[in-house]
């Protein structure tokens, strides 16, 4: 079996089921089934969804770096699947908010995101990640040519502020965000020492074909 046979028919299928295994827990966790989502359903809910989405978006800004140190190309395959779940678990921490959390009670909703900050910065991660999500497709990529790499390179925006988001709204305990953070950094500096390299002529060409077969 090659490469792009295994991808389609065996690591797709895997990776798509893994990454949906959080939302099943939830529904499960709320009927009983596998677990219990505690005193506060509504807010456990939202922290699940909000970390694994904010895990996701990790995940798909490490997809590059992990292709460069490895030299395996096709590791690129799954960066839009796996942002497209940092999408799913950040709309669905949102959608959980707006409608169990506030009731859909726009006043209230209006109010909470001019008067606290992390809402505020949370609703334009959320922003750029639905404008990435909805231009991820190869058609768009075509249509949009160079503009469409300068609005994928907001990944790294939407990072940061889904980190600073956290950060804000946990206040005293920050060692999981503080995680993320250095996570995040890490995975900024090696874009900046890429591209440093780059512009001195010093990258390593990509293996493309390594791990075929």
């Amino acid at each position: 079996m090659n490469i792009n046979t295994r991808i389609r028919y065996v690591l797709k299928p895997l990776v798509f089921v893994l990454a949906l295994l959080p939302a099943a827990f939830v529904v499960t966790d709320l009927f009983e089934i596998t677990g219990r989502l505690g005193a506060n359903p509504v807010e456990e809910i939202l922290d699940r969804f909000g970390n694994w989405g904010l895990r996701f978006m990790m995940l798909a800004l490490a997809v590059t770096p992990l292709r460069r140190v490895t030299g395996l190309a096709w590791i690129a395959r799954f960066r839009r699947m796996i942002g497209l779940f940092a999408f799913f678990y950040i709309a669905m921490h949102f959608a959980v908010w707006l409608v169990l959390d506030q009731g859909l009670y726009l006043p209230g909703i209006g109010e909470d995101i001019a008067k606290r900050p992390f809402i505020t910065i949370g609703m334009l991660a959320l922003v750029l990640l639905t404008a990435m999500a909805l231009t991820s497709t190869a058609g768009m990529r075509r249509r949009l040519g160079k503009r469409w790499n300068q609005l994928h390179t907001s990944a790294y925006a939407v990072g940061i502020l889904g980190v600073w988001h956290y950060w804000w709204q946990v206040k005293a305990d920050i060692l999981e965000p503080l995680i993320y953070a250095v996570i995040l950094s890490a995975l900024l500096g090696h874009r900046l020492w890429h591209r440093r390299a780059r512009s001195q002529g010093v990258t390593p060409r990509l293996r493309a074909n390594q791990g075929a077969g």
